[in-house]
């Protein structure tokens, strides 16, 4: 899928392949290619900034954690960023129904 067709829709997506449950980047990259059927393959370029950038922004929090002796930041949602996620999520809803009508023809 073109990096432009994410736009605008990349922090809505990793906000909620974190919803359930905090994980790390990677883990982070494999639920939404996983979700996605594949179509979202995020580089780590493009996925290391945007959850940093949420992190400055109070949506996501981190921890450091080990497992098998790598140490790996832990991401999970914040209170603000379970609020943020819900409105993305009914804007995107609305969004999506405005296309599929234009698309569709209908009225």
């Amino acid at each position: 899928m073109k990096a432009e067709t994410l736009k605008g829709h990349l922090d809505m997506l990793l906000l909620a392949a974190v919803q359930a449950d905090a994980a790390h980047g990677y883990a982070i990259a494999e639920t939404l290619r996983a979700r996605s059927g594949g179509a979202f393959d995020l580089p780590e370029g493009t996925l290391y900034p945007a959850l940093h950038r949420l992190e400055r922004g109070g949506l996501l929090a981190s921890r450091w954690s080990e497992v098998g002796g790598r140490r790996r930041r832990v991401y999970r949602l914040t209170s603000k960023g379970h609020r943020a996620l819900a409105t993305q999520q009914g804007e995107w809803v609305d969004f999506a129904r405005a296309v599929h009508a234009v698309l569709e023809g209908i009225a």
